[in-house]
């Protein structure tokens, strides 16, 4: 559903993304993981359309964005990291001139936007301006925006940031059911536990380009199951284990404290790239 093939794109002196090669395949929620600048909302940009890239190729359900972008943008979605709701309109209103920028009829516009709002557990605010609502309903009503027209592709950029986790939770709930339904995601987050609970498959970009990608577990399951964490001086080094016993014996050996849990997708971003998650 989504191809990047040698995606290469610059700013000034610093390359966002070098030759970026990626599949996402239709019906899957799939997470586009990287600490802050290593290119993941460059990537969304071109793919919707709302920037160039300086090589290589995007394509949407087929479509070359670049070559047909009217055509490419009428099959996505898309969820920013921002709040772009208009403050000053109802929740209705804002989905209801979404569906007027489509072509959709009246009807097919009241039918979908209470359709959506409904999956987004949202509908009993449909009459209420925007400004009044949490932050945690203004992410749903954009979700549900995204979700009028019926898109194939589904672009959620960090749209849980800043929330509560009980408000996270229920998105997660939501996105889920999106997916279910036959929507293809693509997820960039900074919460590592949201990727590993919800993504079919998993990409860490680094440097603007995929230092690692496969499965969660099979991405957990290439260091260890068990990982015991030591303090290094002022840093924190990590040791992985096949089984909870070798790490317990490992940490008992040692002088100091330490902290024996199961290995995460963060530890992956960490052995792959060096750093932490921002």
């Amino acid at each position: 559903m989504i191809i990047l093939k040698q995606l290469s794109k610059r700013f000034g002196d610093r390359e966002a993304l070098r030759g970026v090669d990626l599949h996402v395949r239709a019906g899957e929620l799939f997470a586009y993981l990287g600490p802050n600048g290593a290119g993941k909302t460059t990537t969304i940009r071109i793919l919707t359309g709302l920037s160039l890239p300086d090589g290589g190729r995007a394509l949407v359900g087929g479509v070359n964005v670049a070559a047909e972008p009217t055509r490419a943008k009428a099959l996505c979605g898309v969820v920013s990291q921002a709040v772009n709701l208009d403050q000053d309109l109802t929740v209705a209103e804002n989905l209801d001139v979404h569906g007027r920028l489509f072509g959709m009829s009246a009807a097919l516009r009241r039918s979908r936007a209470a359709q959506e709002l409904e999956r987004l557990e949202i509908s009993d605010r449909s009459a209420t301006l925007v400004r009044e609502l949490s932050g945690g309903q203004r992410r749903r009503v954009m979700i549900a925006r995204a979700l009028m027209h019926e898109p194939r592709i589904l672009f959620l950029d960090e749209p849980t940031v800043g929330l509560d986790p009980t408000i996270r939770r229920k998105l997660w709930a939501a996105m889920k059911r999106i997916r279910e339904a036959g929507t293809t995601i693509l997820l960039t987050t900074h919460y590592i536990e949201e990727a590993e609970f919800l993504a079919d498959r998993v990409a860490f970009l680094h440097g603007g380009q995929v230092a690692a990608l496969g499965t969660p577990q099979a991405l957990m399951a290439g260091l260890g199951a068990w990982a015991v964490d030591v303090l290094n001086g002022d840093g924190m080094r990590t040791e992985f284990f096949e089984h909870r016993a070798e790490g317990q014996d490992f940490g008992s050996s040692l002088p100091g404290p330490f902290t024996l849990r199961r290995v995460n997708l963060e530890d992956v971003f960490h052995r792959v790239t060096g750093r932490k998650l921002a």
